[in-house]
Formats: structure tokens, sequence, C-alpha cells
């Protein structure tokens, strides 16, 4: 997502102090859920201290995002309640709007982009927002929805730009600290600030000691530079798996709160996001969208470089199943447990046949096989097979390479 400079944050800026993170706590109580910790036995082994995860995949509407919009909306004057809330967002935060609306009584309105994915969709609609679809990218659905409250007063709700939404976030850094006093370190997914930054007012309040640090996806990675700068930059075109952190521009109010209170950020690339997402789901059991699990990524680029015991929040867990196939398939091959090969064989009866006993006495699994006969490069009694295969990581990768070239096979890819 791509926000630009504060336009859509109502009223003037101001500090947000621990007390403002201790009164959204009160606030929150019943609504939002003191989401569990749970140890990471792998990850332990890695960092040689405790690592343990903040399940915010677990709380309701399945992010963190709840807590921020309820603070936020129930702050509003009658008036301003009256006049019912906006947003606009491809999915984690129109969900926390849209539940936070209804849970208040107050009438929500959230635009979301024309390729929103259609369970997201749905479960806004079914927290009880109206739903409006609008423009190819978050930037022509965030204008749509400013023309909105331009038009009928709504208030806007910022994801993540504003005190109350800050002070909301940064409940999860009250908790952490309950739930795992001895933390040393606490990793954060990094988008507009609005999380980190309140985890980070909250933690360092209490316990300066504790090191906070931020990650960003090296495709969307806006902070490094805005902090080189000193100053909220934008960059441009950002490619990355990771919706809920994709944010072209820090914000005014985030900007410094990180500069001042997060000891570091780190960038993730997107293999290291989704050998990070496939452990969440086969090591710990948990769903979790690749946003949430940036933290992780870190962990497992760099195990030496964080001190235990480590706390990584896991931010959010609403994953279309469509996106988390393609992330699985991604995070396999990244972690050497599939393999695709292109193979020039003699086009004869029996040939494929014979290539698969190979494989078989390698011991990878096919999972698809397809031909091509027609290529001009090809001789007349030649074929390229392209072949898909289960492998059990890096160096089976590597012995099932070495078993099909000396069999007399050529590997062209």
């Amino acid at each position: 997502m791509s926000f630009g400079p504060s336009r859509f944050t109502a009223g003037p800026a101001r500090a947000v102090i621990l007390d403002d993170v201790r009164g959204a706590r009160k606030m929150l109580a019943g609504v939002a859920r003191t989401t569990p910790v749970e140890g990471s036995r792998h990850l332990t082994e890695l960092v040689g201290g405790p690592v343990l995860f903040k399940c915010e995949n677990l709380q309701r509407t399945g992010s963190f995002k709840l807590r921020g919009a309820y603070v936020r909306i129930a702050g509003l004057s009658p008036e301003e309640r009256a006049a019912g809330v906006v947003a606009a967002s491809a999915g984690n935060h129109a969900q926390g709007v849209a539940l936070a609306s209804t849970l208040l009584g107050v009438r929500s309105t959230v635009f979301m982009p024309l390729a929103a994915p259609l369970p997201k969709v749905a479960a806004t609609r079914e927290y009880g927002a109206e739903v409006r679809l609008h423009g190819q990218v978050v930037d022509e659905t965030l204008a749509a929805a400013e023309e909105y409250a331009q038009a009928t007063g709504a208030v806007f709700i910022h994801p993540f730009d504003h005190p109350d939404i800050i002070a909301g976030q940064g409940t999860v850094g009250l908790e952490i600290l309950e739930q795992c006093p001895e933390v040393r370190t606490i990793v954060v997914g990094l988008g507009g600030g609005g999380l980190v930054a309140g985890i980070a007012l909250a933690v360092k309040a209490l316990r300066p000691d504790v090191k906070v640090i931020g990650v960003q996806a090296e495709g969307a990675a806006a902070y490094p530079p805005s902090l080189r700068a000193g100053r909220p930059m934008s960059i441009g075109s950002q490619q990355t798996m990771a919706d809920g952190i994709k944010v072209g521009r820090p914000g005014d109010l985030t900007f410094p709160l990180v500069q001042e209170l997060v000891d570091e950020i780190r960038t993730v690339s997107e293999d290291e996001l989704s050998s990070a997402l496939l452990l969440c789901l086969e090591r710990a059991k948990m769903v979790v969208e690749p946003a949430g699990a940036s933290p992780v990524a870190a962990l497992l680029s760099a195990p030496g470089a964080f001190r235990g015991p480590v706390v990584a929040v896991l931010s959010g867990g609403n994953v279309d199943p469509l996106l988390m196939q393609r992330i699985l398939r991604h995070g396999m091959a990244a972690a050497g447990r599939y393999l695709s090969l292109r193979l020039r064989v003699t086009d004869r009866p029996g040939a494929l046949a014979t290539m698969l006993g190979v494989l078989s006495v390698a011991d990878a699994n096919v999972l698809d096989v397809s031909h091509v006969r027609t290529d001009p490069k090809l001789g007349l009694t030649e074929a390229d097979v392209e072949v898909h295969l289960e492998t059990k990581g890096p160096a089976h990768c590597a012995a099932v390479a070495q078993a099909l070239r000396s069999a007399g096979y050529t590997i062209l890819g």
C-alpha cells in the first residue's frame, strides 16, 4: 500500500505518551484479545536463546489492526460518530475498522481495490461495513475514500498515522512485557510504522534496555532512505508479497517515533518471507500472512544478530488461500523442497519411463511432467521434458541432478 503525507490525519498532531497506551488498554478490555505467546524450539536452537511468537494472527479479525481502529473510533465525538467513518484498505485495516465500528454502533464505509481478495471483501462486509470496490491500486482507493469523506463529512480512519492508532497498537508492547518479562529483543514487521512505533513507545518507557527491531520487505522498504534523509521519503513502486507492510512512505507521526525509539531496521527478501511463512505453518502450526512472518524471516536470515529472549510479533494471519498456495510453493522451492528441471531426451518409446526410473532410484517424488516436441531447436528425434519434483532439501536436489547427469541426460535448466 502507498500512503502519502498525513492528508487524512484529522486535527493537529500531538505527541503520544505511555499514559495514552495505558488508557487504550483499558478501553480495549473485553474487546481485543490478549493474544498468546508461544515458544519456537526451532528458532530457539538457531538463535541460541529463547524465541517466542506474539500471536496477533489469533486476534479478532486476524490481526492487530482492531486495537488501533477501536481506540480511534471510540475517541470520536458524538457528532463525528453520527457522520460515520470511512477507511481505505485491501485487507486487515478494513476488517479492523468494520468490526470496531459495529461494536461501537458507528456506520462504516470501507473502500477496497477492485482486485482485493474475495475472502477479505466478504469478511469486511460480514463485520458490518459497507464495502465499495474502487481503483486498480490502493492510491486510487485512497483518493476515492478521501472524496467520500469530504462529500459526506465521514471521519477518515488512517491505518497508522494518528495518535489513537499508535496508542492502540502499543498495547501489544504492554502485553509482551507482562507475558515475557525477561525479553531482550522484540522484532516487529514495519510498514507505515503504527505497530512498531506503538510497541517501541510502550516498551522503551518501561524497559529502555529492550531492543526493538523493525523489519521491512526489500521491495517496499521506505524507512531506510527516510532515516538517512532525516524525514519521511516516498519510494517508487513497491514489489512484495507482504501487502500488509507494503507502504510507500512513512507516516508523519510514526516516523519521528521510529527514528527515536526503534533500534534497528532490517530488510528481508521474498525468498526469506516465503521460507518464514512455511516455517510458521510447518513447525508452529500457525497460519501467518507474509507481513506477519517478516520478523521470522529476519530471524532466519541472520539468527546470530538477535539477543534472546526474543519475541517475534506475528502481526496477522489474513492470507488469501490462492496466495498462500503460491507462497508455499515459492517457500518450498527456496528451501530446496521443490526442483524444476528441463531435460533433453531421445523421443522414442520408453524414454520417459527410463528417466522416471532414474528419478525413482534418486528418491525424488514427481509432481508434474510435460513434453516439448515442437521447438525448432530440437532435432528430429529429440524432445524436451520439463519435470517438477518434490525433494528433501538442497543436498537432495544436487544429488538428483547428479543422478540424471550420470545417466546421460542433459539438464537445460
